[in-house]
């Protein structure tokens, strides 16, 4: 028999299959139909260069998420990566994750969903420029009304969408590199010696590319106050989707290759459209059309359901407006911070101010990823008596590669795209005021400030 949770608790409705559905679901966007062309020009066609790439890129993830594993295990509540960065470093890092994800990251990303997913839409659907506006604003009410009426409803739908874009995507990449008779092409030839450099930089520069398709795992972090057994489902969760994703990736990118060839899937615009076109026609392009739609849908609803999390565990620290704490009486969710993250990514939708958001702030979120896989080390160091069900394996060597990947893809950045990335991080220095204006506030006008959810046993699960 199971008990309710405390009043104004967030519900643990959530199990395995669930966290690695939306996992799936929420990494798997439009990268894995554009990234693979743009890898394949960096590396110059070399098919080894470019598949290491991808490798590389999911091994880089797979380190992460075995690290955030110990520390979601240990730590299973909401707000995830903020409160591993909180509790490690201080509330001022923390807070300037949660406002750079509020401000841009996350809404951004969802924005960015919302204006692609009516792109798509215009291709079997005429919509006029105010048209495909509305139905970008449309595609963000509905995922929140989803996410508001609860975690399990919206759970239920990201795993029916989730799995009928992993189950397409693993069919067309086997479908592919089967029937696909591109892969005949004629091999580029090996670099030469003075070719190396350049290609060398030309894989930093795809491993950016890559790192960006693989993002947003890290967002399954938030769903943590939700899960039931945390301590034995997260861990296993993150770690067998992060996995997943690599051979998926890996399988797409061979399937395209042998569809269009080496020079074909570097040169395409839209190589799984256009693969698909090589081995099955002209009318596939409509098929594609609706996997897209499928994955942009499946995408939106699982940053809806992992962000606002975050910004209703700020609530609970008192660094954000008081309301966001709140849990729906009826449904058992943070309602008010979905509203608002929602009624935010709807204004950059509507406007498209979020292109040049994400252009400057997307990079910044790979810092504070890397000060999440750091956590660990804080964590164990000032937390000693904390139970950890899990460890992250080979420690310290796989936070250590993860932070250090982390901190390089900023660098490059810093360096490639230098007036970029100072305003980017200027916004998110923009946050250090409101952090303590929001800090003066609480001591003028104390809030009853809610310890960390710590249920963690299924005798506070909900039947």
């Amino acid at each position: 028999m199971t008990m309710a949770p405390p009043a104004g608790a967030l519900r643990r409705t959530l199990g395995f299959t669930d966290l690695v559905m939306l996992t799936l679901g929420t990494v798997i966007g439009s990268g894995i139909f554009l990234v693979p062309a743009i890898v394949l020009r960096q590396t110059g066609e070399r098919f080894g260069l470019a598949m290491g790439v991808w490798a590389a890129g999911g091994l880089v993830s797979f380190l992460g998420a075995l690290t955030y594993a110990e520390l979601g295990a240990s730590q299973p509540e909401a707000g995830g990566l903020y409160a591993y960065i909180r509790d490690a470093f201080g509330p001022l890092p923390a807070f300037l994750y949660g406002w750079t994800s509020f401000l841009v990251i996350a809404s951004g990303s969802c924005a960015a969903l919302a204006v692609a997913f009516s792109n798509y839409l215009t291709q079997v659907v005429p919509l006029g420029p105010t048209g495909a506006r509305v139905v970008s604003v449309l595609l963000i009410a509905t995922v929140a009304s989803i996410n508001i009426v609860g975690a399990r409803r919206s759970s239920t739908i990201e795993n029916w969408a989730a799995g009928a874009k992993v189950g397409a995507l693993l069919v067309l990449g086997i479908v592919l590199a089967a029937v696909g008779r591109g892969a005949a092409a004629p091999a580029t030839p090996a670099a030469s010696i003075g070719q190396a450099p350049s290609l060398l930089a030309g894989a930093g520069v795809a491993m950016i590319g890559v790192l960006w398709a693989y993002e947003g795992w890290q967002y399954v972090t938030f769903a943590a106050g939700e899960t039931r057994d945390p301590q034995r489902v997260f861990p296993r969760a993150i770690a067998v989707a992060t996995a997943a994703l690599i051979v998926l990736y890996v399988l797409a990118n061979l399937g395209y290759i042998a569809a269009l060839g080496l020079h074909g899937a570097a040169v395409s615009d839209h190589v799984a459209a256009d693969a698909m076109r090589a081995v099955f026609g002209p009318a596939s392009g409509t098929a594609l059309v609706v996997l897209v739609l499928v994955s942009i849908f499946s995408a939106a609803n699982g940053l809806t359901l992992g962000a606002p999390r975050m910004y209703y565990a700020m609530a609970r620290d008192g660094v954000f407006f008081a309301r966001l704490r709140r849990i729906n009486p009826r449904f058992g969710t943070p309602a008010a911070a979905i509203v608002l993250y929602a009624a935010w990514s709807a204004v950059l939708a509507a406007t498209g101010t979020f292109q040049q958001l994400l252009t400057y702030v997307v990079f910044a979120g790979w810092i504070f990823y890397g000060l999440g896989a750091l956590s660990v080390f804080g964590s164990r160091r000032k937390y000693p008596e904390r139970a950890r069900p899990f460890l992250t394996p080979l420690y310290p060597i796989t936070p250590a590669i993860f932070a250090i990947a982390a901190a390089l893809l900023v660098a490059n950045t810093l360096a490639t795209q230098t007036r970029d990335a100072l305003i980017g991080l200027a916004v998110v220095a923009l946050g250090i005021p409101v952090f303590f204006a929001w800090r003066t506030r609480l001591r003028r006008h104390p809030l009853a400030v809610e310890p960390p959810i710590t249920e963690l046993s299924d005798a506070s699960t909900v039947s």
